[in-house]
């Protein structure tokens, strides 16, 4: 029976749902990344897998693949562990690339010998950013850094939108919403997207579920969310769209809000 579990939190969570009794009781570690791992995973897991450690980690393709990672004896709840020790690591303005500080968010940049160096037949916009007589890796990703130099992951950079001169935070507005409404075997119930307007922006909660653009707005002001951070309007769909790994397909989702009403219902 298997006793280590590498997998996405999306999948994980697929997995426990589906279990009703001690399949997963062999399980010691399970290694996790490529997204949050939501508290609601956390608590299938304990019930599910009680002999399991969730062991949440970072790493892109182009790094070979992991960049930061919690160990069996290095464990912060809710962050993406430290960098491993091949890796050089920078948290900067995503605009001015100047360091950030006092754990504020900004943007991963890496260097070191797993980091690649170009893509093959590219003309495109380079993906790296010289600093101080050095090359960095932008990973487009927003993390920050606690006093123990613990990364915790707040999002992709395209998952932010500008609008009033302030910066949204998509996966912060949905968080929430995937607390009170977690996945289940039939996938997500619940996502978050938007897109940048003329008049300032558009964010949507796309939901399988009868929710209301009011009730979904006191589970935002109950997570203590204000302000900017609030929804335009609630969609709901036959499914919510996923990729291959199980991550909700938010490509799609932004297409879904540009081409308006049409593709509400589509699945």
């Amino acid at each position: 029976r298997p006793t280590l579990l590498f997998t996405t939190p999306t999948f994980l969570s697929y997995i426990l749902n589906h279990c009703s009794g001690d399949e997963l009781a062999s399980l010691h570690k399970i290694i996790t990344g490529a997204e949050a791992c939501p508290e609601s995973t956390y608590d299938l897991c304990r019930e599910k897998a009680p002999e399991a450690i969730i062991l949440e980690g970072y790493g892109i393709t182009e790094c070979s693949p992991v960049v930061a990672a919690n160990r069996l004896d290095r464990i912060k709840h809710g962050s993406i562990g430290r960098p491993v020790k091949h890796v050089e690591s920078r948290i900067v303005h995503h605009e001015t690339h100047e360091p950030v500080t006092g754990g504020e968010a900004g943007m991963l940049l890496v260097r070191g010998a797993s980091v690649f160096g170009g893509y093959h037949a590219y003309d495109g916009p380079s993906p790296f950013v010289e600093l101080e007589g050095q090359q960095w890796y932008r990973t487009g990703d927003l993390v920050s850094v606690d006093d123990d130099g613990y990364l915790q992951f707040r999002g992709r950079l395209k998952r932010f939108l500008k609008a009033g001169g302030e910066m949204i935070s998509l996966p912060a507005i949905e968080a929430p919403l995937q607390k009170k409404y977690p996945a289940d075997e039939n996938g997500p119930k619940v996502a978050v997207e938007g897109v940048e307007t003329p008049d300032g922006r558009q964010i949507v909660l796309f939901t399988t579920l009868g929710i209301t653009l009011r009730e979904a707005a006191d589970v935002l002001l109950a997570a203590g969310l204000r302000g900017v951070m609030r929804l335009d309007e609630v969609r709901k769909v036959d499914a919510i769209p996923v990729l291959g790994t199980g991550k909700t397909d938010y490509k799609t989702l932004r297409t879904w809000i540009e081409q308006g009403s049409d593709a509400r219902n589509a699945s």
